[in-house]
């Protein structure tokens, strides 16, 4: 037996446009719209005709070029939103006018300053003019969850009988719990429908309180057959319910809500780039379905589990939103992780190498959040020029300033086994410093030839790799070190050099 459809109406230039800051042009609003056809929505909501000339031609432009989806402009319960709202969309392939008005009673007496009786008479007369223009007519009692729900009822069977044939209950203020909301849709479903199958009943869900999407998606269970919402959850205030959070949780769990959608769900994620990019509204890292971290592991039990089957912590297959999983390193990250980066870069290393440098991964990792590939090259680059230590820097302290002479303290251990010492020297600068310590712990002299530091990465916590170049009694040799801490990394680099050295039997100590 089939099952029913639920209709996304994605709202995403209408409502979610009215959020502060964003101010799309309408060849941006014609961008997105053409997006939201390659995602197959059901419906468009194009914007709001009669707000400005502006929104106008930008739905207008969008019902004479955007196929494929129902074209919508909303509009207040007045003439002239009405005739501005056909104006724009009567040059559709199918077009719908959305007219509302407001139904609680703070909104009648403080804001509309109406009685619920010419409430009422208002929403007779613009449906009754909605519906010369258009079959499609959709009605909304805006902040429906806070009105008599009586009286709402009452304005939503008024606008059936006028022709409606969208019944749209909006919790504009993000007010309802998912209890309240099912209960207020029952109503509406019994009541206003009262068994007619020609009428749709509708949500639109706020997210003041966290509970747009659940609220909209336990509606499926009181009847509702649509949901709006726009893409990334953009909106007034805290925001409207997210489109691709309701497309893939019905996708994923048709088991629970028996209804199916129509939406091409692979271009879920490029519709959301497309909007945050158009709107300037970042996507938060952790954002259901689109999230940077949405597909992202970097749980070594979780990479592990990921890596021997996908569904063992992935309820949903990447790539069906247009994603791709990722295995994040980072200092969680456990070997199995580690080895599947090497394996996707064509890294092979033996035993002992890969033990190395996961030793020097981790240590990388306990001073960055994630380690990319550039930076895990560098480490395993580092790791294989890694020489015997006749010298060893444990630990080093610097200290230095505008108007303090550059000291570095050093901690090594000369030989296996042998018991920590510590040297202390200055220079010309912190690096210079430290070259001057470790000199004196080495027992050497030698000339430094050649100092580089190359980023391996860009911002704050960026990996540098130091390479330096030192000579001794005629011998040239290099010593090279990775870290986020250049001073750190230099001496490293200098210890690797000395120990070139020291291992030739080169040298005359000093």
């Amino acid at each position: 037996m089939p099952q029913d459809k639920l209709i996304i109406f994605d709202t995403t230039l209408r409502d979610g446009e009215q959020a502060p800051g964003i101010a799309l042009t309408p060849d941006e609003k014609l961008t997105i719209a053409r997006q939201l056809a390659r995602l197959q929505v059901d419906v468009i909501e194009a914007g709001f005709a009669a707000a400005s000339d502006g929104d106008f031609y930008g739905v207008s432009q969008i019902a004479k070029l955007v196929k494929g989806p129902v074209i919508a402009s909303l509009a207040r319960c007045t003439p002239d939103d009405i005739d501005r709202a056909y104006d724009a969309v009567r040059h559709a392939e199918r077009h719908r006018i959305h007219v509302f008005q407001s139904t609680s009673p703070i909104h009648m007496e403080r804001m509309l300053r109406k009685t619920p009786a010419e409430v009422m008479q208002s929403i007779i007369e613009s449906v009754r003019r909605a519906r010369r223009y258009t079959d499609d007519v959709e009605f909304s009692p805006q902040d429906a969850t806070r009105s008599d729900p009586d009286f709402m009822i009452a304005t939503c069977q008024a606008a059936v009988r006028e022709g409606a044939t969208t019944i749209n209950i909006p919790d504009t203020v993000g007010f309802a719990t998912p209890q309240d909301y099912v209960g207020l849709l029952s109503r509406v479903y019994d009541e206003v429908l009262g068994g007619r199958d020609d009428v749709i009943v509708s949500t639109h869900c706020h997210n003041d309180l966290g509970l747009a999407v659940a609220n909209s998606l336990t509606a499926i269970h009181a009847g509702a057959r649509q949901i709006e919402g726009a893409i990334n959850g953009i909106g007034e205030r805290a925001g409207n319910t997210s489109t691709e959070e309701v497309i893939m949780a019905v996708t994923t769990r048709q088991d629970h809500f028996g209804v199916e959608v129509g939406a091409n769900t692979a271009e879920i994620v490029p519709t959301s780039r497309l909007v945050s990019r158009l709107t300037g509204y970042p996507i938060q890292f952790n954002k259901a379905v689109v999230g940077r971290n949405a597909f992202a592991h970097e749980s070594g039990i979780h990479q592990h589990g990921v890596l021997r089957d996908r569904e063992t912590y992935e309820i949903m297959d990447p790539e069906s939103v247009g994603a791709t999983s990722q295995i994040v390193l980072g200092k969680h990250s456990g070997r199995a992780g580690f080895a599947d980066a090497l394996a996707k870069l064509g890294i092979v290393l033996e035993d002992d190498q890969f033990n190395e440098a996961f030793v020097a991964f981790k240590e990388m990792a306990d001073r960055k959040v994630e380690i990319n590939e550039q930076e895990l090259r560098a480490i395993i680059r580092h790791g294989s020029r890694r020489v015997p230590d006749a010298i060893r820097m444990v630990s080093m302290r610097v200290r230095g300033g505008t108007d303090v002479e550059p000291t570095a303290t050093v901690v090594v251990t000369r030989g296996e086994g042998s018991e920590t010492e510590e040297f202390t020297g200055t220079g010309g600068g912190m690096v210079d410093a430290t070259f001057a310590a470790l000199k004196r712990a080495s027992g050497l002299d030698p000339h430094l030839l050649d100092y580089r530091v190359v980023p391996v990465t860009s911002g704050a916590d960026a990996m540098a790799e130091v390479n330096v170049v030192i000579q001794i009694d005629g011998m040239s040799r290099s010593g090279r070190a990775i870290s986020t801490d250049v001073v750190e990394g230099s001496g490293h680099a200098f210890v690797e050099a000395l120990n070139r050295v020291l291992n030739a039997g080169a040298g005359t100590p000093a």
